[in-house]
């Protein structure tokens, strides 16, 4: 982890943050509060695994918004999702 001054090798090969969501993945998708890079920096600092951040489109009901944009960020390893899910509210705040 990068706050505690270890080197991760996936870091220095730039090779963390992957262009494409793999099916392996496990997901988590949520109403962004804040941005984009916020969410980078925390996953950069407190995680070790691979994992992509990107937008997602989701289809609401007929009565509200015909599309919404949420954020997805998806995890190689699943107990970094679980870890990023339960500290989630606690980021993504207003």
């Amino acid at each position: 982890m990068l706050k505690h001054g270890e080197v991760n090798p996936l870091n220095v090969h730039q090779l963390r943050r992957v262009d494409h969501c793999p099916p392996h993945f496990e997901k988590v998708v949520f109403e962004p509060y804040i941005t984009e890079k916020q969410v980078t920096d925390w996953l950069y600092e407190n995680l070790e695994g691979r994992f992509y951040v990107g937008s997602i489109d989701i289809a609401r009901t007929p009565g509200g918004k015909p599309i919404d944009r949420n954020l997805l960020v998806a995890f190689e390893l699943p107990s970094e999702a679980s870890y990023f899910s339960l500290v989630l509210p606690s980021i993504n705040t207003i």
